[in-house]
């Protein structure tokens, strides 16, 4: 859907979105394994000691494994502990949607808080250095911030790749 978001903002047909979705898609399922064999067979992937690290493989061989044996293999009160957060997630949500708009944006989305767990603490920080840079540039020229911030934040959130 982002891809389709940002074909209309550059007034791109939605049939030739679609075309270009189906070839990448295609080539992509061609690359994408030949890319990760050359890297398997070239490269200590996955070693921590090495250049190409992966830190993410731990927690998808950490998922495999709980998908294969079970809850059972979970540390002690880690699944009550998780229960427990679901519950809170849910209440803090239901809380939020009841209250009056002047209350109910005071409260944290638990979605908005559990992102940094996943993706990264980074992640968190670039999103409010970027957040710190559009309110102040609203303040400065609400016109302009409307128009451009897509595309500045799309260009702050890859140049932090790159970096």
């Amino acid at each position: 859907m982002q891809d389709f978001k940002t074909g209309y903002l550059t007034l791109s047909s939605a049939k030739s979105m679609f075309v270009t979705q189906l070839l990448g898609t295609a080539m992509g399922c061609v690359i994408a394994p030949l890319t990760f064999w050359m890297f398997w067979t070239a490269f200590d992937v996955g070693d921590p000691d090495g250049l190409y690290k992966a830190p993410y493989a731990v927690i998808y061989r950490e998922m495999a494994i709980l998908g294969i044996q079970g809850f059972a293999k979970l540390p002690k009160h880690c699944l009550t502990l998780c229960c427990g957060f679901f519950v809170a997630a849910l209440i803090v949500n239901l809380v939020r949607d009841v209250t009056p708009s002047k209350i109910s944006k005071l409260i944290p989305l638990p979605m908005a808080m559990a992102a940094p767990f996943y993706i990264g603490a980074y992640f968190a920080v670039d999103m409010f250095v970027g957040s710190v840079i559009l309110f102040v540039w609203e303040r400065m020229n609400k016109k302009d911030a409307d128009d451009y911030s897509s595309a500045v934040a799309s260009g702050l959130i890859c140049g932090d790749g790159i970096w």
